[in-house]
């Protein structure tokens, strides 16, 4: 690893107790009622956003372990041409594109209307958190370099 992506800081070794509110609240919306293959496809599609390495090696393993189809995950930063979402899915990729990039989009009312046709208004606080956290995580990871755990074939690459 280059200096220039070495770890800056290990946040959750001098501050775990500011990362604890943080860590309750994924522990919440895992229960929240939204499905877990859409809470990790909208965690994967930020992160690729977002330029994340950590984030998007750790949700793309963890959307593979819970039985994800790869190609689902292969395709997702083409979404909007993949017909392989489901109209529940695309609503959430659109607002967690929307909400990512709030300075450009402002969340637009088209994308709105999707996720009001597909969630409830609970699911839409959910799905609005979820969107939210990852984009906290994605900022503290790539601020302090989290450096991403690969297989040993793909370092020698």
């Amino acid at each position: 690893m280059s200096t220039q992506n070495a770890q800056r800081l290990d946040h959750f070794g001098v501050a775990p107790d500011l990362l604890k509110p943080l860590l309750d609240q994924e522990a919440l919306l895992k229960q929240s009622g939204l499905e877990h293959s859409l809470i990790e496809l909208v965690k994967l599609r930020v992160s690729q956003i977002n330029g994340c390495a950590f984030c998007i090696n750790m949700h793309w393993q963890d959307a593979k372990t819970h039985g994800e189809r790869e190609e689902r995950l292969y395709l997702l930063n083409a979404w909007r041409e993949a017909s392989v979402y489901t109209p529940r899915e695309t609503a959430a990729l659109a607002w967690a594109e929307a909400l990512t990039r709030i300075e450009t989009t402002q969340a637009p009312d088209a994308d709105y209307a999707a996720i009001n046709a597909q969630f409830t208004p609970r699911e839409q606080a959910a799905l609005t958190l979820v969107i939210c956290a990852i984009n906290s995580w994605n900022r503290i990871a790539i601020g302090f370099r989290m450096p991403h755990d690969l297989p040993q074939e793909a370092d020698a690459a």
